[in-house]
């Protein structure tokens, strides 16, 4: 054990003293607020351009109601110029676009013969926009040839707003679901990219040392099993404080910039929203809706949630680093990782989009369960499950296969590891591998 603590502290102190370690320890930060900031400027500057577009309704349809300008768009009717004129003034001048409306026997074909003319590749949002009034209103004339009052229509328009209980008679809502969905995605993608990071980081470590012929020294006088282990623990030590670090400076950062610039959080959130995602944050922000959230969110079992979050996500780092110090240990240089890295990365790769495909729809099903026990996806699927909630003995199975998972790896891994960081000058098969898995002693 001693000589295991001196393993994670000598890795623990050789990167957290690394410089590039300390530089982006405080420049990511720096970084990610700074390229926060730039998205919503440029998102804001975006929408403050006025489009104007150009319309021409020959059918006689339309009228200027139909067309009402917004914060973003304003629309000219150019009817009275013609098809012709109007395309030549939009081509020469610095309108949008033009839209022409032609005049047509039947509706039907009306709906299908109206073209836009633009210099440009039109934004899908504005085009979204002109479809949305042209089926409106040709929708309701519709309605009105077929004597049908559209306003006893949008009078019986009733939304339905299912209200949800458990068997103990405990209020829930709609949006802790989301809630619920959100802490589980994070926490998933969160355990990927730290097991890319400092996975990859274990790897390069082992193969710095091997091809500087440190490791022959260091493995006279400690076992590669303890060798590994001590590199695993002590960069994901050196991760966490890294991670720790950043979650700090980000808040202050952000909080500063947001002060300083007197920028509105909720303004900058819902800055590239459209109308309708405007009028449903703004239902969702209501007095009584908001007071059920907080009260769901404060029902969750957040120390749980805690733990199980730090449980999974230091046994899937610990895995997954098993593995890559293999890898490390049995090539000489980074270049020959790639044949090796597929395999250990596809596990990873298939829990998270499990985990969104599964779990969000089902998180009891028995997919979603399934791969929550497997201990190559447990890690990811898991921690998307336990916001729903997860019974004390699915987790039992779990974190003990994980556990049990681990060591085995680690048994396994240091196999390899003990012959291939003496392997030097050949680039080593999944044959040569398997060879070495079979050595005794």
């Amino acid at each position: 054990m001693s000589k295991l603590k001196l393993i994670i502290e000598r890795e623990f102190i050789a990167k957290v003293r690394n410089k590039s370690f300390i530089v982006m320890t405080f420049l990511s930060p720096l970084i990610m607020v700074g390229m926060g900031f730039l998205v919503y400027f440029l998102m804001k500057k975006n929408n403050e351009k006025v489009k104007e577009i150009v319309y021409i309704d020959n059918s006689g349809l339309f009228s200027k109601e139909d067309f009402k300008d917004s914060k973003t768009v304003h629309y000219l009717d150019f009817t009275s110029k013609g098809i012709e004129d109007t395309k030549q003034k939009v081509e020469q001048g610095n309108y949008y676009g033009a839209l022409i409306i032609p005049k047509q026997d039947s509706l039907e074909l009306l709906a299908k013969s109206i073209e836009f003319y633009s210099k440009d590749s039109p934004g899908m949002s504005v085009m979204n926009a002109l479809e949305n009034k042209i089926e409106t209103k040709i929708r309701n004339q519709k309605l009105n040839d077929f004597g049908i009052d559209i306003n006893k229509i949008n009078a019986s328009r009733i939304q339905s707003d299912i209200k949800m209980y458990n068997f103990s008679g405990e209020e829930s809502s709609k949006l802790i679901n989301g809630l619920k969905i959100g802490v589980g995605a994070i926490a998933g993608y969160f355990l990927m990219m730290f097991v890319m990071i400092y996975g990859t980081s274990v790897m390069r470590s082992v193969i710095e040392e091997k091809t500087s012929r440190i490791i022959e020294v260091i493995v006279s006088s400690v076992k590669p099993f303890q060798l590994m282990l001590g590199k695993i623990i002590g960069n994901a030590s050196a991760g966490l404080l890294q991670f720790f670090i950043w979650g700090i400076l980000i808040f202050i950062l952000g909080t500063l910039a947001t002060s300083l610039l007197g920028i509105n959080m909720a303004e900058m959130q819902t800055a590239n929203l459209s109308a309708e995602q405007l009028e449903a944050a703004k239902n969702v922000a209501s007095g009584d809706k908001m007071q059920v959230l907080i009260q769901e969110v404060l029902r969750l079992p957040l120390l749980k949630l805690f733990v199980l979050f730090i449980f999974y996500f230091l046994g899937g780092y610990m895995l997954y680093s098993s593995l890559f110090a293999a890898v490390g240990a049995a090539v000489d240089n980074e270049t020959d990782t790639q044949q090796f890295m597929l395999p250990i990365m596809l596990p990873l790769i298939l829990g998270v989009y499990v985990g969104f495909a599964t779990v969000i729809n089902d998180p009891h099903g028995p997919i979603s369960v399934a791969f929550s026990h497997i201990p190559l996806t447990s890690p990811i699927v898991m921690l998307m499950r336990v916001p729903f909630g997860v019974t004390w003995t699915e987790l039992a199975i779990s974190m003990s296969l994980l556990l049990v998972t681990f060591m085995f790896m680690v048994w396994l891994a240091a196999k390899i590891y003990r012959v291939g960081i003496l392997m030097y000058g050949k680039k080593p098969t999944y044959k040569d591998l398997y060879k070495w898995l079979k050595y005794k002693g």
